[in-house]
């Protein structure tokens, strides 16, 4: 195999045994069997009966454990769960090896037609973001409302700060970062995504720390981490260069759900100047901007997150939610929205996969 080639994605039947991941108080972690996937679901017993359901899709690199601060905060408003994405978390490598941002969308789509929980709340980060896009705007029925926090939409003017994360999915990069970083702890690998994703990794507290060093640990042990990894980054690369009907910015606008737009001011990887085009983007959008916040804004700032999905919540349980809205973060900066476009009808083909398949779910811990 010439260094360029990507390492061939192990049978799950052959993969080691490892520790298991950290499940929250108040949290449960189960199995999901799919056709051609397994998928990890994340979930807190609803608080009462009647909750609508709302599902988590964590970003490149993340897990459904990124949404767990949330998730608390949301207890009585919302029955949620969050998945780990195929090859990340504790859920295993799709059977084909496909991590593209479409293949990505139809596990989610195969999980919420298996488990009849549709129309969620759908809430997704970075590249999370995307793929709940595309499941937005392919299957409508599925989605009550839609909320993206720094989504990982095409942009022509990526910041530098960026550029390592998409040239991860270039042939032979990841094998090369790999070497390179061979002596790297833990620890440190875990300070380097701290910086790089928070607005101020000093929020950060001493435990969770401890905890996302731990998690590295266990993935690095993982065969199929930089697998999962650089297919993944070359998967969203590749979304961005689609045009016509595939892409991501007009799917955006295919949306017709309402949606709540979350970006930060201190972004590293998402451009904060992208807010605006997104919110003329989504057709019924609100937008909630944090100037101190970094790229994983309901960790950073989970209360705050937590307030405007509350406030989208009420709204469009009045019926209201439609046009242009402002939102106010809490303490840490405003927003501006915009809706975009008229209602048109459109039809998407992802694969016959796509479509209402049917699916068993072991539980599991």
């Amino acid at each position: 195999m010439s260094s360029t080639e990507l390492p061939s994605v192990p049978p799950t039947s052959v993969l080691p045994k490892e520790v298991s991941v950290r499940v929250a108080e108040g949290e449960r972690l189960r199995s999901v069997g799919l056709p051609g996937v397994t998928l990890k679901i994340r979930s807190r017993p609803p608080a009462r009966e009647g909750l609508e359901p709302a599902l988590f899709v964590h970003g490149l690199g993340g897990s459904s454990q990124n949404w767990s601060a949330l998730m608390a905060l949301l207890d009585g408003a919302v029955d949620s769960e969050a998945v780990d994405l195929p090859g990340f978390g504790d859920s295993p490598p799709p059977d084909d090896g496909d991590y593209s941002v479409t293949a990505h969308a139809r596990a989610v789509i195969r999980y919420l037609d298996a488990s009849g929980r549709g129309p969620v709340h759908l809430i997704g980060n970075s590249l999370g973001g995307a793929v709940s896009t595309r499941v937005a705007a392919v299957r409508p029925d599925l989605v009550r409302t839609l909320t993206l926090v720094s989504p990982a939409l095409p942009e022509l003017r990526v910041q530098r700060t960026a550029v390592p994360t998409g040239l991860l999915g270039l042939p032979g990069v990841a094998s090369l970062f790999s070497r390179f970083t061979r002596e790297w702890t833990a620890e440190q690998r875990v300070r380097g995504v701290t910086a790089l994703c928070y607005g101020d990794p000093g929020r950060v507290a001493p435990e969770a720390f401890q905890y996302a060093v731990e998690e590295m640990e266990r993935r690095l042990r993982l065969p199929y981490f930089w697998d999962a990894m650089t297919r993944s980054a070359r998967g969203l690369v590749n979304a961005y260069t689609l045009g016509g009907q595939h892409g991501l910015w007009r799917q955006a606008e295919r949306v017709l759900a309402p949606t709540l737009l979350v970006y930060g001011g201190r972004d590293q990887l998402v451009g904060f100047r992208m807010a605006q085009r997104s919110a003329r983007a989504f057709r019924d959008s609100r937008l909630l901007t944090l100037p101190n916040a970094g790229h994983v804004a309901m960790m950073e700032y989970p209360e705050t997150v937590a307030t405007a999905f509350r406030e989208l919540l009420a709204e469009t349980g009045s019926g209201a939610g439609t046009g242009t809205d402002v939102v106010t973060g809490t303490g840490a900066g405003s927003g501006a929205g915009s809706s975009a476009g008229d209602a048109a009808g459109f039809e998407e083909d992802l694969g016959t996969a796509v479509g209402r398949t049917g699916g068993s779910a072991d539980a599991g811990s």
